[in-house]
């Protein structure tokens, strides 16, 4: 049976599960802001995520032709676009961005960025998620409604580099490496989350 992008989306959350419902904790956001768990210091992560994948998208589309390389523009421009919203919101410190960046930034070949761009994009929806009840747990509707979006955004995104895979992809092994892309993203973020974590002395296996 050959594999859709359907499948091929199933087949990464099912492989990384466990990382993925973790990334989407609460312990995900203390991570991210080393423990501060304040609205400034959670919307500073989120503009160096932004900011991060903003120089990502604009060196893939740097060396990409046709409607792939518009993709990843339109993905540097949302990116960007999304850090300048939310970085008025902050007069935080920006912090260093995720080491998920340069994992993306080693990948190499067209079908093994959209498998990563897919990785990216299902750990940004988690954290977008968790950022948007952080908010509402804020009393804070309009930030709240900017992760919201943020969220659907993302999820607009991982439809349409699905798609795009489904032009590139020739064959199974294709599909493979996409799919092994995207899990060695998720892994890089699971792993800082692990290392993060374990540095603060939490444990970071609990799901909350």
């Amino acid at each position: 049976m050959h594999m859709i992008s359907e499948d091929f989306l199933d087949a990464v959350r099912d492989e990384t599960q466990t990382p993925l419902s973790r990334l989407g904790s609460s312990k995900s956001l203390y991570a991210d802001t080393a423990g501060e768990m304040e609205p400034d210091a959670v919307i500073a992560a989120a503009v160096a995520d932004e900011r991060a994948a903003a120089q990502t998208f604009e060196t893939w589309a740097a060396d990409t032709d046709g409607p792939l390389g518009d993709a990843f523009d339109d993905a540097a421009a949302l990116a960007r676009e999304h850090a300048d919203e939310l970085e008025s919101e902050t007069d935080a410190e920006i912090p260093e961005a995720s080491t998920m960046y340069d994992a993306l930034a080693d990948l190499d070949g067209t079908v093994d960025r959209l498998g990563g761009f897919v990785g990216r994009s299902l750990v940004t929806k988690k954290k977008a998620d968790q950022r948007t009840g952080f908010f509402v747990g804020q009393a804070d509707p309009q930030t709240s409604r900017l992760f919201r979006g943020f969220a659907d955004d993302v999820d607009a995104q991982i439809e349409q580099a699905s798609d795009l895979l489904a032009g590139q992809c020739a064959g199974d092994s294709d599909w493979e490496a996409a799919e092994e892309a995207a899990v060695e993203i998720i892994e890089a973020a699971y792993d800082e989350y692990v290392e993060t974590l374990e540095g603060m002395g939490v444990n970071p296996k609990d799901v909350c």
